[in-house]
């Protein structure tokens, strides 16, 4: 497995994590990505770990607390072996301060992930949503105090506008406080929203990017076709529900070309899709899912092979999106 510093830190990561919202499945959301237990956990584990990935990634909102919990049970014993990242910031109770990113509502939500995930530590701690409704500065100094605590080693954000990951950069630069180190956002072939915005800003800020959702929620997979009927899978067991639009012709197109590049290099639809995200010099990290062994052993496929480079300009070219405003100004 290939390693690489996550961001501009020194940390080193596997390319490859494996995001566990498919652990317990307790609410209905979450139930329909899929409902792993703890025995069905431990072995996906070990799969893993058997294959130098190392980095697991959950939040609290998964199942409500439910998927940390199994995930601090598989890795009881060995927690030093893992490198951990969850987040906070969406609703986890029926109060007024049951979400946000508060001082209030983060050191509970941090010492209820500690609990839930047997440790002592988190590696990676995300705010999962930006909070317009807390200042920045009131976020950033309570993370900074987790990290001098020693409760968390290294920050990040998830979902956050270009404007709000800046702001907070510029707010910690200002107050010599710990930065963002990594942005957790979604990108695929047939979502690349990131590259007109954030990916401009992580470059110039020396972050990286984790990839959450390398399959366009599960339309990548191979299991959608033209002409053919639904396979078993996420979507149509309903776990695509806030998944941005996406024209069905052009996810045919899509996926005929990566069945194309896919068979010409003995790899499968998922592997291509992925590791064209790999080629991408801003991705520290994508995240991979699976339901069961078999998925994720061919996942991890993903990453002992490079994209030549004629299939990646093919892909580049299907999928390239007309540039918002202002960016297109100029080019013409």
């Amino acid at each position: 497995m290939k390693y690489r510093n996550l961001g501009n830190s020194g940390l080193k990561v596997p390319v490859l994590s494996y995001g566990t919202a498919t652990f317990a499945g307790t609410n209905e959301f979450f139930g329909k990505w899929g409902k792993t237990d703890v025995e069905e956990a431990s072995r996906l584990i070990d799969i893993c770990l058997d294959r130098g990935v190392n980095f697991f990634d959950t939040a609290n909102v998964y199942s409500q607390g439910d998927s940390e919990m199994v995930l601090g049970k598989t890795l009881k014993g060995r927690r030093q072996q893992a490198i951990i990242s969850t987040k906070a910031t969406f609703q986890m109770g029926d109060g007024a301060n049951d979400k946000g990113s508060s001082r209030f509502h983060l050191v509970k939500a941090l010492d209820d992930s500690l609990k839930r995930l047997q440790t002592d530590y988190i590696d990676l701690y995300f705010m999962h949503g930006f909070d317009s409704e807390t200042p920045v500065e009131e976020t950033l100094r309570t993370l900074d105090k987790m990290v001098t605590s020693g409760k968390v080693r290294y920050i990040g954000c998830s979902n956050f506008a270009a404007w709000q990951l800046m702001k907070s950069l510029s707010v910690s630069e200002r107050l010599n406080l710990e930065k963002y180190i990594v942005y957790q956002g979604y990108y695929s072939l047939i979502g690349r929203d990131y590259e007109q915005e954030l990916m401009p800003l992580l470059k110039d800020q020396d972050m990286g990017l984790m990839v959450w959702s390398p399959l366009g929620w599960g339309r990548l997979t191979g299991k959608i076709r033209r002409n053919q009927s639904m396979q078993e899978g996420r979507i149509k067991s309903g776990g695509d529900t806030g998944a941005p639009p996406v024209d069905d012709e052009f996810v045919y197109d899509v996926v005929d070309a990566l069945e194309r590049i896919a068979t010409r290099h003995g790899k499968s639809i998922p592997q291509v899709a992925i590791n064209w995200l790999l080629q991408n010099p801003t991705v520290s990290n994508v995240v991979i899912g699976a339901r069961n062994e078999k998925q994720l052993i061919d996942n991890l496929g993903a990453a002992d092979w490079t994209l030549p480079e004629s299939d990646f300009e093919e892909l580049d070219q299907i999928t390239q999106q007309t540039p918002i405003y202002p960016h297109w100004v100029g080019e013409r």
